[in-house]
């Protein structure tokens, strides 16, 4: 679409019923901030401009949706007056001169992008304003939209209307595309002459019908414009967010054994012919090529793995890990910014934690890098085709070349050469017949502790 736009989002409500020391719109859905869901829907749909209107937390506000739209401008709505005076707070973004605005709520982070470019068709046909409706199961409390002959007559609120209108069940779900060059001289017309005096954002569809204009209503799914006020709204559109993204990657090809049990970040990348076990969970920064295997119970965040991959089960990958082709994380293990490389094998009860394991190694069970000394961290270099035995603790700093082997039971504080063989614990002695001796010691002991007490 040729036309400009600017996203005009509402982000200064107080959300006072969430019991937080956060704004409301700082709250994560799939641990992204609603705000970021709404100004990422936004530049789908061609927003040239992200103009953020806030209010508490405004610095907290600016630094997260920076993070992800570094342009956006930002205006503080000093006093609460209404929606309408919200909007404009935003006035100078307005006055640059876009064809379309978009006016959006960052605490309603599902509206999908088809629904806003729907929206933007119809001032591109020539609307003045288009208005987004949805049917609630239950629509007592919401304002209703009147229409005929095609066009939005009206905007009752609840309270208003009349037993005929009451019982019409397309509602406003406060969302807005308003032509660029008419909104801010319809704002200015809105007046506060209502019980709370505030300025209502609807009151524009009256105006602009009286000077001619054209206004219209689309019709969105429910679940598109859910709003979150409370910690169980939030619950209930995380849920929406989830059973979408399970879906989407199903039909991308990736296979979900129990799709319910599965938890996806707002930026998880999956590739063809993934294959996800039952309760696995993604956090941010999850990359996942073809062909890779996540066994069940494993937790996932700020790591790769590159095609043919196999993690789990009841693995845990912590962000910079980066698992090469084909490589093996396994069951009760977890890795952290480390770089298993192809065909490296880490199966049972391993912790890698800054370091680098290369092509073809095998780390035995119950092995871990020590790379904390209680104040700095320090790497580990495993070469390639090495052996570590079982139950091997590598001290950091430390290297250990190409083909080297680790005896079981090892703890390695100095360099191992290439091919070379490394044993560092203590010799086995036998003393044949001693635990005769060690039993009946023991066996003395307790009789005398029971004599004691008696």
């Amino acid at each position: 679409m040729s036309r400009t736009c600017l996203s005009v989002i509402l982000a200064a409500g107080e959300g006072t019923r969430m019991r937080s020391s956060r704004a409301k719109v700082l709250h994560e859905v799939a641990g992204l901030p609603m705000v970021g869901h709404v100004v990422r829907v936004a530049e789908t749909v061609g927003a040239g401009g992200i103009a953020l209107v806030t209010g508490r937390d405004a610095d907290k506000v600016e630094t997260a949706v920076r993070a992800i739209a570094p342009e956006a401008s930002f205006h503080v709505q000093e006093q609460r007056l209404g929606t309408a005076h919200a909007v404009l707070a935003a006035r100078s973004a307005i006055a640059a001169g876009f064809d379309d605005v978009l006016i959006l709520f960052a605490d309603t982070p599902l509206v999908r992008p088809e629904t806003l470019e729907k929206a933007r068709r119809s001032l591109a046909d020539g609307a003045e304003i288009c208005v987004v409706g949805f049917r609630p199961v239950d629509p007592s409390g919401y304002g209703r939209l009147i229409e005929a002959e095609g066009e939005l007559v009206a905007i009752r609120e609840d309270k208003d209307a009349s037993d005929a209108e009451r019982a019409v069940g397309f509602c406003n779900a406060g969302l807005m595309a308003v032509r660029g060059a008419a909104l801010l001289s319809l704002l200015d017309a809105v007046g506060d002459a209502n019980a709370k005096g505030e300025f209502y954002l609807t009151d524009i569809v009256a105006i602009a019908r009286e000077r001619g204009g054209v206004v219209r209503a689309i019709e969105a799914d429910a679940d598109e414009v859910l709003g979150v006020n409370t910690r169980v709204e939030l619950a209930a559109v995380e849920a929406i967010w989830q059973e979408r993204r399970r879906r989407e990657a199903m039909l991308s090809g990736a296979t979900l054994i129990a799709p319910g049990t599965v938890f996806f970040s707002h930026d998880t990348a999956l590739g063809r012919d993934v294959v996800v076990e039952p309760n696995v969970v993604f956090g941010p920064g999850v990359h996942v090529a073809d062909g890779v295997i996540i066994h069940a119970f494993s937790h996932i965040e700020g790591a790769s793995a590159a095609s043919g991959v196999s993690v789990g089960p009841f693995a845990r990958l912590r962000p910079g890990t980066d698992l090469g082709e084909g490589a093996k994380v396994g069951n009760f293990c977890e890795t952290k910014n480390a770089r298993i490389e192809a065909g490296a094998k880490v199966n049972h009860l391993t912790y890698i934690g800054d370091a680098r394991i290369g092509a073809g190694s095998n780390i035995g069970a119950g092995t871990i890098t020590c790379n904390y000394d209680g104040a700095n961290k320090w790497f580990t270099d495993i070469g390639a085709n090495v052996f570590v035995g079982s139950d091997t603790a590598l001290v950091a700093p430390v290297k250990v070349g190409d083909g080297a082997y680790i005896g079981s039971g090892s703890v390695i504080t100095e360099e191992v050469p290439a091919d070379g063989l490394a044993i560092a614990r203590g010799r086995q002695v036998v003393k044949e017949g001693r635990a005769v001796e060690l039993r009946a010691r023991a066996a003395a002991i307790k009789a005398a502790a029971k004599s004691g007490k008696s």
